[in-house]
């Protein structure tokens, strides 16, 4: 039932990049770094019904040095603000920045002087997750195409100087589309009749 029954003759073929890659975007472990509201929506991600374990996700790291995601989940202040930038340098190379609800991504509706105009006035910013909050399923959207970027990323300075002069770009595929079901195999969901009342019955 694993992947070794898949495998013709036991033996599978892959670059170095792409298996680094892969055990990369398999555990990403996200630093426990929430601001506002929207980091309710982030534990929720993490709760049982969504599950983000299965994604290998399950561990928020209260540490930033066994962390190589930031989820900037809620309103920076500007308080706040050279704090995010120590937690960040001190999580390890690689590491990414998901910008998530609208409040860290452009300031939102605090457009004042205390809150910062967007998180990526301090930090690099690899994902964008728009919404006041975000649900968790648009949580683990943009997640799942940060895990499609981190597989399309090349190792090394020179392999990366190359992609940047040929202009080559992940493409981003909407999760319902990618994970949908093939053609022919659609899966019908069972429909649940009403309960027949009689005259007089609530």
């Amino acid at each position: 039932m694993g992947l070794e029954e898949k495998l013709p003759s036991g033996i599978l073929l892959a670059s170095m990049e792409k298996l680094v890659n892969w055990t990369r975007k398999s555990s990403l472990w996200p630093a426990t770094f929430g601001l506002a509201c929207c980091a309710i929506e982030m534990m929720t991600t993490g709760a049982p019904r969504y599950d983000l374990a299965r994604f290998g996700m399950e561990v928020f790291r209260a540490s930033p040095r066994q962390a190589d995601l930031m989820i900037v989940a809620g309103r920076v202040s500007n308080k706040m603000a050279p704090v995010l930038r120590q937690i960040y340098d001190q999580m390890p190379e690689p590491r990414w920045v998901l910008a998530m609800g609208v409040c860290a991504s452009s300031g939102g509706m605090f457009n004042n002087y205390a809150i910062v105009q967007g998180v990526d006035h301090i930090v690099p910013v690899d994902m964008y997750l728009p919404g006041c909050p975000p649900r968790p399923e648009m949580l683990i959207d943009a997640i799942l195409k940060l895990h499609a970027k981190i597989m399309d990323e090349p190792l090394g300075p020179k392999r990366t100087a190359l992609r940047a002069e040929s202009g080559q770009r992940t493409e981003m595929v909407p999760s319902s589309v990618r994970y949908a079901p093939k053609q022919g195999r659609a899966v019908e969901a069972p429909v649940a009749e009403a309960p027949v009342l009689e005259a007089g019955e609530r």
